[in-house]
């Protein structure tokens, strides 16, 4: 969420990525809230609302959203170019007027580049981060942002779910970066980012997240149907907060007491989201039974066929190829190719049709990231 200077405080505990923070400078709020969010996408962003002031001592660069004929707009630039000082960053203004004096005069007030205040948002934010850095890929930005901002989010629920409930309209602020980051980067940028993270578990919900929502976008799904299954993938393993850290971050394979354990994850997690005000019986569903599996083999309620409803049988394809292809300590990782011929292999157990839409989504990205 962007900081409102002078109404809320900067978040300077949050990580930052190198970019750095990108200050919007607005005299109208309402009308730069979707620049504001589109920057998001790739950078930490804070909005100034001339007259206040916002002391920020690291800027990137600077959107100017304001008209340039008020005083308080005049005198909030110059006070910000001064304390800015000769290492000024980029200064990219937004204008109704596109004439050669309405571009002086934004010159003046320190402009690097002029766009027309009509350019859609994305673009606007694109324009800033090549004057920023003009090597930086956008959908680099935006996975590496993408991935961040759902970690931070994953890592809250767990927090609270160790209690027994989670804040499900915080949730809800991990499911756009998701979208965000595998629409313009891809699923492979996805995989290589998530790669890094250091906790199996988070790392382990952010591949489901992301092969989920790779798969459901190349099966032609609507934004919402998108949305419900981003939401059910992220919250899919929540029950693992409550599982013993001795069990869950065993070195090794589990023994058959720690496996029963182990299996109680789903059962637990439907607790908690029920417990926290969920009612989607899609979500809660994906949540119980991701590892039932079509012969009535799976657990925790040994459900077979048609009892397995649909998005289910999805979370649990993208789930099993990500533990397969997941590096651990105590087993190798497979290839694509390999895990792709484990699927195939569990006739009976997965859907064969959803096994084919899966592998040519997957490979889809991988060819394209060939490119």
């Amino acid at each position: 969420m962007a900081i409102l200077c002078g109404t809320q405080e900067a978040a300077d505990e949050e990580t930052m990525l190198s970019l750095g923070v990108i200050l919007v400078v607005s005299d109208h709020p309402d009308r730069s809230a979707e620049l504001v969010k589109a920057v998001e996408r790739v950078a930490d962003a804070r909005i100034v609302i001339v007259p206040q002031s916002c002391e920020i001592t690291t800027v990137s660069g600077v959107i100017v959203d304001a008209r340039l004929d008020r005083p308080q707009t005049q005198v909030y630039l110059k006070h910000l170019v001064q304390r800015l000082g000769p290492q000024t960053p980029p200064f990219l203004f937004l204008i109704l007027d596109t004439s050669s004096a309405a571009l002086r005069e934004a010159q003046a007030y320190g402009a690097t580049a002029c766009l027309s205040s009509h350019t859609e948002p994305r673009a606007i934010a694109a324009a800033l981060i090549r004057l920023i850095d003009p090597n930086v890929h956008i959908a680099d930005l935006v996975v590496q942002r993408g991935a961040q901002r759902t970690d931070r989010l994953l890592q809250a629920m767990f927090r609270t779910a160790v209690v027994g409930t989670v804040d499900l309209v915080a949730a809800e602020g991990a499911l756009d970066p998701v979208l965000s980051a595998i629409e313009e980067g891809g699923l492979t940028r996805w995989l290589d980012v998530v790669w890094e993270h250091d906790d199996t578990t988070f790392q382990h919900s952010l591949l489901v997240a992301g092969l989920v929502t790779a798969f459901t976008q190349s099966l032609g799904f609507s934004q919402a149907d998108r949305l419900l299954m981003a939401r059910g993938a992220l919250m899919h393993d929540l029950g693992k907060a409550q599982i013993p850290l001795a069990i869950l971050h065993k070195p090794g394979v589990l023994d058959a007491n720690e496996m029963a354990v182990m299996r109680t994850h789903p059962a637990i997690g439907h607790g908690i989201l029920y417990a926290s005000g969920c009612r989607d019986t899609v979500v809660l569903a994906m949540t119980r039974h991701h590892h039932e599996l079509l012969d009535g083999s799976g657990y925790p309620d040994g459900l077979s066929g048609e009892a397995i409803a649909d998005p289910i049988r999805l979370l649990t394809i993208c789930d099993i190829y990500a533990a397969l292809i997941e590096r651990r300590s105590y087993k190798a990782s497979f290839s694509s190719q390999e895990a792709m011929r484990i699927l195939h292999g569990m006739t009976g157990k997965l859907e064969g049709a959803l096994v084919q839409a899966f592998s040519k989504a997957v490979r889809s990205s991988e060819v394209s990231a060939e490119r």
